[in-house]
């Protein structure tokens, strides 16, 4: 039977192994590199170099501590790890550097017996039907074996999910190899008396119960690393599909807005190629202007000053249709013309205005535009002194999909961290008021990434 200091040292190993691999998951780069499923040469030597130096520690604690913390040492198992991630380079190196402690002191079997756990580890990398399935190496052959015998005694062999059959067989083999690979050290351990290597239970008489019990302290040992890798990576993966998918929508809000803006500027077009030829080729010029960003390959988000651009060419095109009635007044701050902003964010306020606002106004009116910055919020407003309106039935038709669509985007990209008002009084004319915190590097990143 085992003692209560021996069941101690088991969890205390196993708590060792899991703490290290949260505190790597803190260093980006580590993240960068381990999280990976495809590494080159260059990474999988950075591999075994970070997972040397860490593991050989631990062996280094106990041999500066006088094996009063032997519990700590998981140079063996980390050396199958490094090879279960990294493969024949990361694993062989790992075990060759991390047994130099134990080679120091005196236990020279240390070194062929990492290294070949390395290699076991590396060889567990490549029996992998996927690569995937490597993060989902379990340590409870128990629940393996009954999943893969559920599925081989189904009566009805289409039934049979042959990636279910895969994922239980190549878990039941991890833990044959890895408690293959804890009984050659048990052997070792046992038949070189002195020149030996490191054993959990050294002194201890050995049984098939000591050595059950440290054949599952290292299956655990190995797997709940993994186990928290694989949460991160899983983490990692849905911010990606959430930046995907944040990306998805904004283009396909886009892309409702771009049609119902063309189709307005056509509309027009046609009214004046017969009546005024050559401001209708004008319109077509600043068209194409247009047309040639909106076919441009976007990013969902821009440069307020080439939002601004674009209403510049969106309103040349109107100033055809309503002449000196129509006049735009822009208060721009220097400071927010780098400011990033959803594209296509302001074309549908400034239509909205001359649509609902100004198309029907006998005088004309202007059309003001105001930026500036306010405790890191972009604050924007587009203001017209057109025929405003009054109840919520007006509010609803002036608003349009155009408007519907700003914001709805502003939604996607922001959440909750965004407001837009929009404020109108019949005969006085409607406000638009928006504010938004200014696009960090980070989240622009994602988006990049995601459109890639």
């Amino acid at each position: 039977m085992l003692t209560q200091q021996q069941v101690a040292a088991m969890l205390i190993k196993v708590a060792v192994s899991t703490s290290i691999a949260s505190i790597l998951m803190r260093f980006r780069r580590m993240e960068r590199i381990l999280l990976r499923d495809e590494r080159s040469v260059s990474e999988r030597l950075q591999l075994a170099c970070i997972f040397a130096c860490i593991f050989g520690a631990t062996a280094a604690v106990r041999l500066l501590s006088r094996h009063q913390y032997k519990a700590i040492d998981i140079a063996f198992e980390g050396s199958i790890i490094s090879g279960m991630l990294g493969g024949y380079v990361s694993g062989l190196l790992t075990g060759v550097f991390a047994c130099i402690p134990d080679m120091l002191d005196g236990k020279f079997m240390s070194m062929p017996l990492y290294g070949a756990a390395g290699l076991i580890g590396a060889l567990i990398h490549d029996l992998a039907p996927e690569r995937e399935d490597v993060w989902h190496f379990s340590a409870f052959i128990d629940l393996n074996l009954y999943r893969l015998l559920r599925q081989v005694m189904r009566l009805n062999r289409n039934a049979i999910d042959r990636r279910v059959v895969a994922r239980a067989a190549f878990n039941v083999t991890c833990n044959v190899l890895i408690i293959a690979a804890e009984l050659v050290r048990w052997g070792i351990h046992g038949i070189f008396v002195r020149r030996n290597t490191f054993f959990l239970f050294e002194g201890t008489q050995l049984s098939y119960v000591v050595f059950a019990a440290t054949a599952a302290t290292s299956l655990f040992t190995v797997s709940l690393p993994i186990r928290v890798w694989s949460s991160f990576r899983a983490e990692r993966q849905l911010e990606t599909q959430h930046a995907r998918l944040t990306e998805a929508r904004l283009q396909a809000l886009t892309n409702q807005i771009n049609p119902h803006f063309l189709f307005n500027t056509l509309n027009s077009i046609s009214t004046l190629i017969r009546v005024d030829p050559g401001r209708a080729r004008m319109m077509i010029y600043r068209l194409s202007n247009i047309l040639r960003r909106l076919l441009r390959k976007t990013e969902g988000v821009c440069p307020l000053r080439d939002e601004i651009s674009f209403v510049d060419d969106y309103l040349g095109i109107e100033v055809v249709r309503f002449g000196d009635k129509l006049r735009f007044a822009k208060e721009v701050d220097e400071k927010t013309l780098d400011c990033l902003v959803p594209t296509m964010l302001l074309q549908p306020i400034i239509e909205n205005s001359v649509k609902h606002g100004l198309a029907n106004k006998v005088d004309g009116g202007v059309i003001s535009l105001r930026t500036w910055m306010e405790n890191k919020y972009l604050h924007i407003v587009v203001e017209d002194d057109g025929q405003g309106f009054d109840t919520e039935e007006e509010r609803d038709g002036a608003g349009g999909i155009g408007m519907t669509n700003v914001q709805e985007r502003l939604r996607v990209l922001f959440g909750s961290r965004f407001d837009m008002q929009v404020e109108s009084r019949p005969g006085e004319g409607t406000r638009t008021h928006i504010e938004f915190p200014e696009l960090e590097a980070e989240s622009t990143e994602a988006l990049r990434n995601a459109s890639a």
